[in-house]
């Protein structure tokens, strides 16, 4: 589980660089404290995503076990074009839950932005496989993620993902939200989003090359 917890929060982190979620934590940050944004984003991700990995589990016991590698490989190189092309934050998403408190509406605001966005997919793709992601993460770091490090039961796998895409989330928000702070909230959004997108377009393309050697 500590493989699967570890690799989910890792693509999960990158995947949230320059995101639109991402970039709505920082809008709210400009209105309402660091901390009220930080819980209530981890309200809003503690809850989708415990029911994106639950789905997540479901689809990868339903499609046949030789079709997922692939399916995989090639969402990934999907979320790294989708990285490349870049989010915008419209206004509207963070008025959203205005009228409640900062954490509340923080978390409600968060909520919808996350509901169909790239994290959210990705979440749900890596509760489908972890075993993908595992062994492709291993061709980049085979010292941390030895071969055949073992998966654990369906429960364990699925906490791994749940809470390992929760804490990605949350520290790319945090650190972004801080280095925001710091900066006057002028990151390099175009620089971050092209090597997050270079990063997912490798790991797709890693993940089917080593199905296609297997």
């Amino acid at each position: 589980m500590l493989y699967i917890f570890l690799v989910a929060l890792v693509l999960i982190m990158v995947g949230e660089l320059a995101d639109k979620s991402q970039l709505l934590a920082l809008v709210l940050a400009t209105r309402y404290k660091a901390w009220q944004v930080l819980l209530g984003i981890f309200i809003a991700t503690f809850v989708v995503h415990f029911f994106t990995a639950l789905a997540g589990q479901y689809l990868g016991a339903s499609i046949p076990p030789g079709v997922i590698p692939w399916m995989t490989g090639l969402l990934f190189i999907g979320f790294g074009i989708w990285t490349l092309r870049g989010d915008r934050v419209e206004e509207s998403e963070a008025e959203r839950g205005g009228r409640f408190g900062p954490v509340l509406a923080t978390a409600i605001a968060f909520f919808f932005a996350e509901l169909g966005d790239k994290t959210q997919i990705m979440t749900m793709t890596i509760a489908a496989d972890p075993a993908a992601a595992l062994r492709t993460l291993g061709t980049f770091a085979s010292g941390i993620v030895p071969a055949g490090a073992a998966l654990g039961s369906q429960a364990a796998r699925f906490f791994g993902v749940w809470m390992g895409s929760t804490m990605g989330m949350m520290i790319a928000d945090g650190v972004a939200i801080l280095v925001g702070s710091v900066l006057g909230r002028k990151l390099p959004e175009r620089l971050i989003t092209r090597i997050s997108g270079v990063v997912f377009i490798l790991f797709g393309v890693a993940a089917l090359a080593v199905e296609f050697i297997s």
